[in-house]
Order: C-alpha cells, then sequence, then structure tokens
C-alpha cells in the first residue's frame, strides 16, 4: 500500500465523523433549486436516508417553535446571502429532544449575488446538557450561600493571582480586581498577618486543615468565618486544585459537598482507616466485605502501599461511613476518627 492509500480524502473523512452520529451536512444551489443533506444530517433528525425530500426549509421545521425565530428565513438565505450560526434545539421525528449546533456559509458570484449555500450540522446534546446542569448547580450553590452564609471555592495557591468567588465579594463589597491587587484586605487589619503565615504553612504540608477568618463585610462590620482547605488530587498523587468551604462560625450547619468532600475523602491515610476499623470492632476481612474489595487491597490501603487515592480506597471510606464512622478536620490539619 503506497502513501496516498493511507490518506483519508476529505469525503471519507466525512463519511468517518457521520458515522459516529454527531454531525451532518447540506448544501443548496440556488439558480437550480438542488438541495442535499447527508446521511448523517437524516440520521441526527431521527430520519433514515432518503425518508424525505431535503431543503433548508424541511430543516428549520425541525427546530423548536422556541428557537426558530433565531434562524435565517429562506429568503434571508436565498436572497440576502445571511447564514449564521446557532445553538437550537429539534424535535426529531421519533419526538425526542436534541441539540444542534448550525453553522453555514453562502457562496457569492462575482456580481455579488448568493449563488449556493453549504452548512455543518453538529450534535451538542451533551454539551447543553452538562452546561444546564452548571447553571442549576449554581443556582443551588448560590440559595445555600444565601440563607447559610456557607460555600464551596477552588483555587491553586501556586503562585500567581488569587481569583475571589463571587459570594466572598457579596459579602465583603470588594471588586474582583480590587481582591487579586490584593486578596488580604477582605480580612480584618489585626487577623492579616497571623492568617496568611498559617495558611501558607498548612498549604506547605499539602494536608486538608481548616483556619478561622474575621472577614471585614460590606457595611464594616466583621464577622468571623470557618474556612476549610483541602487538596484535590489526581491519579497520580498530584496535586489539580485547594478546594476551601467556608461557613460563619455559630451558624447554621452547612453540608460539605463537591471537591471539598472529594479531597478530604483522599486525605484519609491508612491510619485513619484501621482506627475506623477498630472503632468498629472489624476485622480487615470484614471491611473487604463491606466495601466489595478484596482482603489483598485492604491491606495494601491501611499500609499506604498506593492506591491511595483510587476508587478502592473511596469505597473503603464509603463502607465506613455508612457503618456509622466519620472523620472531621481538628487542630489545623489532624483527622479525627469518630463513631456517630
Amino acid at each position: 500500500m503506497n502513501a496516498i492509500d493511507l490518506r483519508f480524502s476529505s469525503h471519507e473523512f466525512l463519511q468517518l465523523m457521520e458515522s459516529l452520529g454527531l454531525t451532518g451536512t447540506w448544501g443548496w444551489t440556488f439558480a437550480t433549486g438542488e438541495e442535499v443533506w447527508s446521511p448523517g444530517l437524516y440520521r441526527l433528525l431521527g430520519l433514515e436516508a432518503g425518508d424525505m425530500a431535503p431543503s433548508y426549509e424541511r430543516l428549520i421545521r425541525f427546530v423548536h417553535p422556541d428557537d426558530r425565530g433565531r434562524l435565517e428565513s429562506v429568503e434571508d438565505v436565498r436572497h440576502d446571502g445571511l447564514l449564521g450560526e446557532h445553538t437550537v434545539r429539534i424535535l426529531r421525528a421519533d419526538g425526542t429532544l436534541r441539540s444542534l449546533n448550525l453553522r453555514g456559509v453562502v457562496y457569492h458570484a462575482p456580481d455579488g449575488r448568493p449563488r449556493a449555500a453549504a452548512g455543518v450540522v453538529l450534535d451538542v446534546t451533551d454539551r447543553e446538557q452538562m452546561a444546564a446542569a452548571l447553571r442549576t448547580e449554581r443556582k443551588r450553590q448560590w440559595a445555600l450561600f444565601e440563607v447559610l452564609q456557607s460555600w464551596s471555592n477552588s483555587a491553586l495557591y501556586v503562585g500567581g493571582q488569587r481569583v475571589a468567588s463571587p459570594e466572598i465579594l457579596s459579602l465583603t463589597g470588594v471588586s474582583q480586581e480590587a481582591f487579586q491587587a490584593n486578596c488580604d484586605q477582605v480580612v480584618a487589619a489585626d487577623d492579616r498577618a497571623r492568617m496568611r503565615a498559617h495558611i501558607q504553612a498548612m498549604i506547605a504540608a499539602g494536608k486538608s486543615f481548616e483556619v478561622s477568618k474575621r472577614l471585614v463585610m460590606a457595611g464594616g462590620n466583621q464577622s468571623e468565618f470557618r474556612f476549610l482547605y483541602t487538596p484535590v488530587r489526581d491519579a497520580e498523587g498530584r496535586t489539580e486544585t485547594w478546594a476551601t468551604h467556608a461557613a460563619r462560625v455559630g451558624g447554621p450547619a452547612a453540608p460539605v459537598v463537591d471537591g471539598v468532600r472529594k479531597g478530604l475523602v483522599q486525605g484519609i491515610e491508612g491510619s485513619h482507616l484501621r482506627a475506623a476499623r477498630a472503632l468498629l470492632g472489624w476485622s480487615m476481612q470484614d471491611l473487604a466485605q463491606a466495601g466489595g474489595l478484596s482482603f489483598a487491597t485492604v491491606r495494601r490501603l491501611e499500609e499506604g502501599e498506593g492506591g491511595r487515592r483510587g476508587h478502592s480506597h473511596e469505597r473503603a471510606v464509603a463502607a465506613l461511613q455508612r457503618a456509622g464512622i466519620g472523620f472531621q478536620i481538628v487542630e489545623g490539619n489532624r483527622v479525627a476518627v469518630f463513631r456517630r
């Protein structure tokens, strides 16, 4: 086979992409009125190839009525040469709803008149669903903050500028620009040196820790908040970010969620697993059975011979928590193990 046989033509590559079920194309020649849809576009619309005569007009009829007004009309495309990019919901032939990204181009004759149009359609349903889920989660977090004045955030803490969460900016009335110029200004002046030295030492130690801060509120009053910091690591044990959870001291209890929970679980050592077993009166075999693990895996986790931040470690911790064990950061960066 020579080198040219190993290369995909643009048509073959397009067929490969369409076979994944995530893309399709269309074309329209104005002078002859000929319009074409690729097999991939038929699939995106929930049709078999040839089920329907292709046309731009029929394509936009699949668009949800609430989104249809955002698209260029037949006249916009054919006479005015207008065709942009839009993400819209479409109602497939089987009644299911998908999100598609439509982008196209109009080709013009030398005298400037539109002569043809073509477009590519991408299925972005998963992306749109993820974005919607993130928006919903953000609303939930903000509602929690407004009721409990508790929130979570993440930062690298390895140099460079700090980025403030919307919650702390709301509480203190400081702008993002001012915070990045001097992030300490949100803390009471007589508490800054202690707080800065303590956080720097704890970050360097690389373990989860707690610290209290007296924040200067937007109205000028001061209020004490408890901040829980925890490193979140990748599968290789490298710190990806530091997650923080803040709550007003003396205020209602707020759940620790998201990256903070993950970081706390990752910080539970083999010695904590052994202590938890002792509180329950469990053997290593008992923990293995409760967590759906092998005896050798539990022994490796407790001896700290790798795998501590993997799924096996998470399953062991979850089994202990289901049995009534709690883990809590106390006295800086120590982990307390207790039975509820």
